[in-house]
């Protein structure tokens, strides 16, 4: 189990490494060209020669701080725990308490 493990982990240096090398030797995107396709809108990155480049890479080195932030537990909301308050709405009979307030307008505020 040792020998098979120890060449597990060699190969999986051996590729990772590969990928992190690529990552940090890719050109950098000095902006964004859109085309105007059948299908809609594509934005697709451009050098500075205006030759297209691959999609952005997650920065290796810091690749594994996505981890911490999912290790965190959520939050847990409890609910409030007490008496419940009902409350009761009484229906008017009349309109006559109902008058319409006249709408008044106003300028605007006078700065001093």
């Amino acid at each position: 189990m040792r020998p098979f493990l120890a060449l597990t982990l060699a190969l999986m240096l051996a590729l990772t490494g590969q990928a992190m090398a690529v990552a940090r030797g890719m050109p950098p995107a000095a902006g964004g060209m859109v085309l105007c396709t059948g299908t809609g809108p594509v934005s697709v990155l451009v050098d500075a020669d205006g030759q297209p480049v691959g999609p952005p890479h997650i920065c290796p080195d810091c690749a594994l701080s996505l981890f911490v932030a999912l290790a965190q537990d959520p939050p847990f909301v409890l609910r409030p725990v007490g008496g419940v308050v009902v409350l009761h709405v009484e229906a008017v009979g009349n309109a006559e308490g109902l008058l319409a307030i006249p709408a008044t307008a106003r300028g605007p505020p006078v700065l001093v």
